[in-house]
């Protein structure tokens, strides 16, 4: 008998067992997560370019800071509306059709920016750009649960969510070498800047549809015991979940957990989307410097938050927990704001704005885990659309609020200080939220007990 009372076949099996998940597990990280890394990456830099372009657009365009907050938000609305019944065509056509159509639409779209020249015109292009790339985050969220059991979650959303933060880096790396162009072949500065970042989308979107299969069954880079290692893996996380393959669609988007996920997302998001659609201007304002070095200051930033991303996303899964994992990052995003909306010193805003950052990015892997634990199946692509309409609000609010305040007040403290109550909502929504959850596991395993062999 071996240490643990198995005999030397049943020890053998297990081993084997173990293997052949390590290297399914492997070639799947291997073969997806970078491919939908460098999508999300593409996704997230071309909603918020604006950001950088807004220093030369907005004057050039006379834009106020409310119509530019207003627009910049739009594209969330759109987001927001679209994101259930993208999701449901997603099952319809197929994972790889449907967001390779996501990005070859949106490319297009984000393309279009130059052509901007009235605030209605920007309303309406912002508008359509939403609707574009609405399904696509939910969408690979509910991909990734196709490849990865729930214990792992935490780990593979972070590496490939871990392109949030270093499309940040490349945005602001050249974002200063595009807005260099004004003048070339006639375009502006921040016209290259929608061009030049709007076309990558479009040409990877082919790569999403030669590249990724629709899931493990049609995937000729496993083996048949991959596949099947797999299938039981999701099974048996589709047994414990909360919703799963048995509820239906109405179910999943009236569940109260599937509400208080999106509730925490809202808030989260809202302070930084707030503070990410002004980051330039609030930096270059405290520091003084050029749109090159605050591009560089922001791609530092991008890596730091990387960094904390898979820290943190890595510790939450050998720890098994998720509550703290996300609260403490949401308290010190309050104090980070609450301290850059006073301090008279450039060098303790940007360490306090860049400490608010890098916590909202190492929050995202342990957050994104927490769904997908009371989620499976159909209900998992109608309940994370719906925890991301819920969600993508935060758009629209965080850049109208902080371009109001901007108006109203002449500077972005104001905005900032306002950013504490939604981070400090977040702590509370995810405190509540995985109490409920752990009281709902604990009666499933007493009911499993109960129903179990004497």
């Amino acid at each position: 008998m071996s240490l643990l009372g198995l005999k030397p076949d049943q020890a053998a099996d297990l081993d084997s067992d173990v293997a052949i998940g390590a290297s399914a597990q492997r070639k799947a990280a291997i073969r997806l997560l970078p491919i939908i890394s460098i999508g999300y990456g593409l996704a997230y830099m071309d909603r918020i370019n604006i950001s950088f372009a807004s220093l030369r657009m907005n004057s050039d365009l006379h834009f106020s800071a409310t119509v530019y907050g207003f627009g910049a938000g739009l594209f969330f609305i759109a987001y927001a509306i679209s994101e259930v019944p993208s999701n449901l065509l997603l099952l319809r056509f197929g994972p790889k059709r449907w967001l390779a159509r996501i990005m070859f639409t949106w490319g297009l779209l984000a393309a279009a920016m130059m052509f901007v020249r009235t605030p209605w015109q920007f309303y309406g292009v912002r508008f359509l750009l939403g609707m574009a790339e609405a399904g696509f985050f939910p969408g690979v969220i509910y991909y990734l649960t196709l490849w990865f059991p729930a214990r792992m979650r935490a780990r593979a959303v972070s590496r490939f969510y871990i392109a949030l933060p270093l499309s940040s880096v490349v945005m602001g790396s050249v974002a200063g070498w595009l807005m260099g162009l004004q003048g070339t072949l006639g375009l502006a500065g921040w016209q290259w800047l929608f061009l030049m970042e709007g076309l990558p989308a479009v040409l990877f979107s082919f790569v999403f549809l030669w590249i990724l299969p629709d899931g493990p069954m049609q995937a000729a880079w496993l083996t048949s015991e991959e596949r099947m290692w797999l299938k039981r893996q999701l099974d048996t996380d589709s047994a414990y979940a909360h919703l799963g393959h048995e509820a239906g669609v109405l179910q999943a988007l009236l569940s109260p957990k599937v509400w208080m996920i999106g509730a925490y997302f809202l808030c989260a998001l809202t302070a930084n989307y707030a503070y990410g659609f002004s980051a330039p201007a609030i930096l270059q304002a405290a520091t003084g410097w050029s749109v090159t070095k605050v591009g560089l200051l922001v791609a530092c930033f991008g890596l730091a938050g990387a960094v904390g991303m898979l820290l943190n996303g890595a510790h939450s899964d050998r720890s098994g927990e998720r509550a703290l994992h996300c609260i403490v990052p949401c308290v010190v995003m309050a104090a980070g704001y609450l301290t850059a909306s006073y301090a008279k010193e450039p060098w303790l805003v940007v360490a306090a704005l860049a400490a608010s950052f890098i916590s909202f990015m190492a929050m995202q892997g342990p957050a994104l885990a927490v769904p997908t634990q009371f989620l499976a199946g159909r209900a998992a692509a109608a309940g994370l659309a719906a925890m991301n309409t819920i969600t993508m609000f935060s758009g629209f609010i965080g850049p109208y609020w902080m371009g109001r305040m901007r108006d109203l007040s002449g500077s972005y403290q104001l905005g900032l200080r306002g950013l504490v109550v939604p981070s400090l909502g977040a702590a509370l929504v995810m405190f509540v939220l995985t109490r409920s959850l752990a009281r709902t596991y604990a009666k499933a395993r007493i009911v499993a007990l109960a129903d179990g062999p004497a």
